[in-house]
């Protein structure tokens, strides 16, 4: 019994995700739960919002008390706005809203990064305080670490989440949500919890009202994306991060060109495959449960344009950096030179979004000028014809490279791996340096292939691969998911790999 009561407590080294058999056996208890609630909104939400938070917990330890603080602070600031007759009341509670969930996000993201901007200011060295150990200290005489602030799993996720919600709530695209279990369910569900897709209140809300509904295929839809994802992490961006990914970014002045490139196009799957195989299974997740989720990715790498891909790729902050920072900001309302400005300025808060390191604001950068350069060039009537010239697949050929070479300052630790990096890239044109390559790396060669290759199927053909598999016998579908478990379960030549958007 002691050994049950301690699987089912917060462990750091072994936190709650999709590729955990202990996920799986949660997710098959709540099932067997969810069969007493699922035809009763209320309860069914309230039940939801319990597992949830337990949920976070188990992924996050007691940081899910964050949550509830923030879940707390944005539904009673929506029914205040919503409620309040005065403009100006509407517009302090909004901003305490947006100050609260940013104060967050700053705090426990942002701290080290701010503390090493002010010592270089200063040039004194600036100490980070956690003030939550402190005052905790200072209450219950016990003695944590007051100089290091831990990550809370997900916080970029639902903080922003929230925020949409408040800035809905003020400019009446939605009625707050009355129900404080429903307000908590919305924010806390466990699918897209702690990597998303952020999910709007306009899209999810009118869910919790609504009576359960799942038809056959629908569940065989789900059990297809929810295998799909954990093709996409399990036998492809874990296998290619261990055995070549990691050890190349890691020192890449000890690899030759060549290696670089090729750890750089494994980087460029493994993120792909990594983020969007998380998406797969939230979203199948949650489609079992009987809620629908936006899609998230949309074939990034076929992308014939910054924008096209911008369109494609993480779908939920895209939008969410769009509606809630581009517009704002101004938009393309004031001539080019301020929409340039305003690209520029949404772009680097969206790198630094993923982190606090300058190389995350660099990335950023790097694709706010692609798109105010794309931007420009639409201006011109003659680019515009020159562009509808080239065939497409050489579009999508030469976009995909300025992606590829934005993964390369993305995953780069510091300036110095990214600069060595680049300087290792012109030392790729060595054909006995491939052929040793493969001879060693077979395996891995066979994995960057095959992943492309299912890249750029045409979509048509997924449709039929999707759409075969739901319409094969039970039996046979059962098999498939059992043989490819096995396989995942082969391959895998190391601890499971947290998914790599958990750290953002």
């Amino acid at each position: 019994m002691s050994q049950i009561f301690e699987q089912l407590r917060y462990a750091a080294d072994q936190p709650l995700f999709f590729t955990r058999l202990f996920f799986w056996i949660f997710f098959a208890v709540v099932l067997a739960g969810y069969s007493f609630f699922y035809r009763k909104p209320p309860l069914r939400n309230a039940y939801l919002l319990i597992v949830s938070l337990y949920f976070y917990y188990k992924a996050g330890g007691l940081f899910f008390l964050i949550l509830i603080f923030s879940t707390l602070v944005d539904y009673f600031i929506g029914i205040g706005i919503h409620s309040s007759r005065s403009q100006q009341k509407r517009k302090w509670l909004l901003a305490l809203s947006i100050t609260v969930n940013l104060g967050i996000l700053f705090y426990f993201k942002y701290a080290y990064f701010i503390a090493d901007i002010l010592t270089n200011l200063v040039k004194e060295p600036v100490q980070v305080v956690n003030i939550l150990a402190l005052a905790w200290n200072h209450i219950s005489g016990i003695h944590l670490d007051i100089h290091h602030i831990a990550l809370p799993v997900g916080v970029s996720f639902f903080t922003f989440q929230t925020i949409s919600y408040t800035v809905d709530v003020y400019r009446k695209k939605v009625a707050p949500v009355k129900s404080l279990a429903d307000f908590g369910f919305y924010v806390s569900f466990f699918p897209q919890l702690v990597a998303g897709p952020i999910i709007r209140a306009a899209s999810f809300v009118p869910q919790l009202y609504q009576p359960y509904r799942l038809i056959r295929r629908e569940v065989w839809h789900a059990a297809f994306l929810i295998l799909a994802g954990l093709i996409k992490k399990l036998l492809f961006a874990d296998f290619l991060a261990v055995n070549l990914v990691d050890r190349v970014f890691e020192n890449p002045s000890m690899y030759s060109g060549f290696e670089n490139m090729m750890a750089t196009y494994g980087y460029a799957l493994q993120i792909y495959f990594d983020f969007s195989g998380y998406t797969d299974i939230a979203i199948g997740v949650a489609l079992l449960l009987g809620f629908r989720l936006p899609v998230n990715f949309n074939s990034p790498y076929k992308a014939t344009g910054m924008r096209d891909f911008w369109r494609r790729w993480h779908i939920s902050l895209s939008s969410w950096l769009r509606d809630y920072l581009y517009i704002p900001l101004g938009g393309n309302r004031h001539g080019s030179f301020r929409t340039g400005i305003h690209i520029l300025v949404t772009m680097l808060l969206g790198g630094l979004w993923h982190g606090a390191s300058w190389q995350f604001v660099l990335w950023g950068a790097y694709h706010g000028v692609l798109l105010v350069i794309g931007r420009w060039l639409q201006a011109i009537p003659s680019w515009n014809a020159f562009v509808k010239k080239i065939p497409r697949g050489l579009k999508v050929f030469f976009i995909f490279h300025l992606v590829w070479l934005g993964w390369i300052i993305f995953r780069t630790a510091t300036p110095g791996q990214m600069v060595s990096m680049l300087h290792e890239l012109p030392g790729v044109f060595n054909p006995g340096l491939w052929v040793q390559w493969l001879k060693s790396y077979w395996m891995v060669a066979l994995m960057m292939v095959t992943g492309f290759v299912l890249l750029w199927l045409p979509d048509s053909l997924k449709e039929k691969i999707r759409g075969g598999f739901i319409g094969l016998p039970y039996w046979f579908k059962i098999l498939i998911i059992l043989s490819v478990l096995l396989l995942a379960k082969e391959i895998q030549t190391t601890d499971l790999q947290p998914f790599i958007y958990f750290k953002f």
